[in-house]
């Protein structure tokens, strides 16, 4: 195993901050449980063997770092990875941070393992989960993901809306001339079985930032060709729930269909989210590397010094009328899959 050179973090001020008008304290947090994943999607990694970060916090650190965040008024918590399935003890983080009495607790996974685990999850205490769907076609799915199958995948979907989630979504990130041409055929999928489709543009983030320009396909085209199954109405985001906007459709307007922008119409100024990666390192922006490192405090069990830690990354989060997320240039540095994006 080739281990990855750490990004460089910093308390610095290099970033524009909103010091005019700062914004609440974080409510939402994405926490990584592991930079691992046994795939490499294209707009992700560039490969399986582009190596992994060193140090990750133990279960003492990660208890601790989950106190933290609960006492500093986080109340939405999501769990991500890399892939958050391979840590073996999932089951058992799920179930403390559901003890610590958090409003809303999902997880996103490429659901190779969920087959087996979408019943423990729920029965730990996880509210909603979201499933990686970047095609319905086997053959693009495994080159998309290079190396996944397809199959398993939608056998975790199908035990995961057995599970008895309150939310089963998915999501798919759209790259032309790969599943842009598979829009409808996954909104009509994912409606026939209670599951929420979600569409995300390409962001210019890491291994996105390499894809050609042309791979994008922005929101309002993915709209135009799902025209005649949406209804002819703006979509509205879920409150407290993320960027997605979410249509309705024509047929039933129980169901809807969500997008995610990042490349044409960026969504910063609403960010109430910080990032936990799994070294410990609390970051308040998907486009930087900017953020401040927590593990020695957790491996402490220091919960208040964490609490203060996290107020000084909240402090770190750029001015979200100027800054432009995914479109800054910092973002091509950043690593997704080892931040928990």
């Amino acid at each position: 195993m080739i281990a990855a050179s750490p990004p460089q973090h910093s308390r610095g001020r290099s970033l524009p901050l909103a010091e005019a008008a700062p914004r609440a304290a974080a409510r939402t947090v994405r926490i990584s449980l592991t930079d691992r994943c046994d795939l490499a999607c294209l707009y992700c990694r560039p490969s399986r063997s582009d190596g992994y970060l060193e140090k990750r916090l133990d279960d003492n650190a990660w208890h601790t770092m989950a106190r933290a965040l609960v006492q500093s008024g986080v109340r939405r918590v999501r769990i991500t990875g890399g892939e958050p399935l391979l840590h073996p003890r999932v089951v058992e983080r799920v179930a403390f941070i559901a003890s610590l009495g958090v409003e809303d607790l999902a997880l996103t996974t490429n659901a190779t393992r969920l087959l087996a685990l979408a019943r423990p999850l729920r029965v730990a205490g996880l509210h909603r989960i979201t499933v990686s769907v970047d095609s319905l076609v086997a053959e693009r799915f495994e080159r998309i993901t290079r190396g996944g199958q397809l199959a398993a995948v939608l056998d975790g979907v199908d035990a995961a809306r057995e599970a008895g989630f309150a939310e089963v979504k998915s999501n798919t990130v759209v790259l032309r001339g790969e599943n842009d041409d598979e829009l409808a055929d996954i909104v009509a999928w994912a409606c026939a079985r209670g599951v929420v489709p979600r569409f995300i543009e390409l962001m210019r983030v890491g291994e996105g930032a390499r894809l050609p320009a042309e791979a994008l396909v922005g929101a309002s085209e993915m709209r135009q060709r799902l025209a005649h199954l949406l209804a002819d109405e703006a979509g509205v985001p879920d409150p407290d729930r993320g960027p997605a906007r979410y249509v309705p459709l024509r047929s039933d307007p129980k169901l809807r269909v969500g997008f995610i922008t990042g490349s044409t119409d960026t969504f910063c100024a609403s960010c109430d989210r910080l990032r936990v990666a799994s070294d410990g390192v609390l970051r308040p922006c998907l486009a930087t590397n900017d953020g401040v490192p927590a593990m020695s405090l957790a491996r402490s069990g220091d919960v208040n010094g964490i609490v203060g830690a996290i107020a000084d990354a909240w402090a770190l989060k750029p001015a979200g009328d100027t800054w432009k997320g995914c479109t800054e240039s910092s973002a091509a540095d950043v690593s997704m899959r080892a931040i928990g994006g």
